[in-house]
């Protein structure tokens, strides 16, 4: 067995989990920010090695391992809120009572769960989406918002990020509407709920867009910004707080 490790940023690493799985990988695990894919000896590493030329992989022999269970026990289950179970797709933990299973693929940190930003926009989700409401997720990254509202009731859910190339890997993933664009192509007054978990100066951006798609009576959940540095200019009603990462309330 032998592996490549593939130096990547984190806005590419859905794209990079992808091509991987395609190429069947034994086992996909992160170290420091980096991936390592693992591969038998049946595959030709220096076809791989051109393929993925772009991401500097670096090839090592491995010792006898099971490197599908070691990516498996890379994503444990993980419980967050009141509602959620947060399991890879592999996973055959079964789903405690009262409990919703959502299933996201490992890839970007933002884009899994595992990130105190969209753990605090679940939490948050759980408490405010109520059933039938029409659920916006601004910078959906990989859907995993979106398919939480959809879990909690929601009648309908609509996510769209400006990254197309994620836009595509999430729509194989998540079964909902997910497009190309943000929040001006939506219709006014639409949402009940918005939810966006992107930096401040992108909500500070859109802030008039976001107003305009909510309806009066509306919930805009925002996170992605550490505490020393909140969007400006929004009517704050609660604050959620994990570690150093701040969920908004408005």
């Amino acid at each position: 067995m032998f592996s490549l490790l593939l130096h990547s940023s984190p806005d590419h690493e859905d794209y990079l989990i992808a091509e991987l799985a395609e190429e069947n990988t034994e086992g996909i695990v992160e170290e420091d920010g980096d991936i390592r894919a693992f591969f038998e000896d049946d595959r030709d590493p220096s076809r791989l090695l051109d393929r993925f030329a772009e991401f500097s992989p670096e090839l090592r022999r491995e010792p006898s391992v099971d490197w599908a269970q070691a990516t498996r026990d890379a994503w444990p289950p993980l419980l967050i809120g009141r509602r959620f179970l947060l399991v890879a797709p592999w996973s055959d933990e079964p789903t405690p009572d009262g409990r919703l299973r959502l299933e996201v693929y490992p890839g970007r940190a933002c884009g899994t769960g595992r990130h105190p930003a969209t753990q605090l926009c679940l939490e948050a989700l759980e408490e405010y989406v109520q059933p039938g409401d029409r659920v916006l997720d601004v910078g959906a990254g990989s859907g995993i918002l979106s398919a939480a509202a959809a879990l909690l009731g929601a009648g309908q859910v609509v996510g769209c990020d400006v990254d197309h190339e994620a836009v595509e890997i999430a729509r194989e993933r998540v079964r909902l509407p997910l497009f190309t664009g943000s929040a001006d192509a939506v219709r006014s007054q639409w949402a009940d709920v918005v939810v966006a978990n992107i930096d401040s100066a992108t909500i500070e951006r859109l802030a008039p867009e976001l107003a305009r798609v909510r309806k009066p009576d509306s919930t805009l959940i925002l996170s992605g910004f550490p505490k020393g540095d909140p969007p400006e200019g929004f009517a704050v009603k609660k604050t959620l707080r994990r570690e150093e990462w701040r969920c908004l309330i408005c």
